[in-house]
């Protein structure tokens, strides 16, 4: 199928709440063993930028992973970061982690570069994915690890559709309807591999993780 764009910003309040409440650990403890898997010898330190970290539930999570970073959460959502920030508390880890509200693409983030930088779900949300690749080598320092996780395309609505069955029969219909929509938005992993050729990125590997996810990773030039 055609992809069809979504909304760039999930910032209403009920769905903000409802996406912070969701179970997604099987998902986003998937996205930290992962960058684990592909960073086998990486000691994580220094600090770290998540793009379109949300209410920051894969932030908390690379931070317990990673105890010696500090981690600079980004997102254009006011509502889920206030919702991020509260849980963050409630973690014991409001020092190390710190959430500012800024949507790419923007000149200037909290640090000029950063030691590493991750992101889970933002590149299906962009109306230009460019957006994405480019803010890489704009704000990772030459050599520091990247890790992106994001939906991947089904080949039809009705496979999507059977995605939001199987994960999300139970969740609000808020969660199912966003998540039917986040799927038909995803981006192909062939889409995928043009666009980092367009910002000679070619580098990066792709690799199809699950059913319903990809990952893009590796090391910036």
């Amino acid at each position: 199928m055609e992809r069809i764009p979504e909304p760039e910003l999930m910032n209403d309040a009920v769905q903000a709440q409802a996406y912070a409440q969701a179970d997604f650990s099987e998902p986003h403890t998937h996205f930290v063993s992962l960058f684990t898997e592909k960073f086998p010898d990486l000691t994580v330190t220094g600090n770290v930028l998540d793009l379109g970290c949300g209410p920051a539930d894969v932030t908390r999570r690379f931070a317990q992973a990673y105890s010696a970073c500090h981690i600079h959460g980004v997102d254009g959502a006011s509502n889920m970061l206030t919702l991020g920030r509260e849980m963050n508390a409630q973690a014991g880890l409001a020092q190390r982690i710190d959430l500012f509200e800024m949507q790419l693409p923007c000149q200037a983030l909290p640090l000029p570069q950063y030691d590493a930088v991750i992101s889970n779900s933002l590149l299906h949300h962009l109306h230009d994915p460019l957006v994405l690749w480019r803010s890489l080598p704009q704000f990772a320092a030459p050599g520091a690890p990247v890790f992106i996780m994001d939906l991947r395309r089904p080949q039809t609505v009705r496979a999507a559709q059977m995605l939001v069955t199987t994960y999300a029969e139970t969740e609000p219909a808020v969660l199912r309807e966003d998540f039917l929509a986040s799927l038909c938005a995803a981006f192909t992993p062939e889409e995928v591999e043009m666009q980092l050729a367009g910002v000679q990125l070619q580098d990066l590997q792709i690799e199809i993780v699950s059913d319903r996810h990809l990952i893009v990773f590796g090391y910036m030039p």
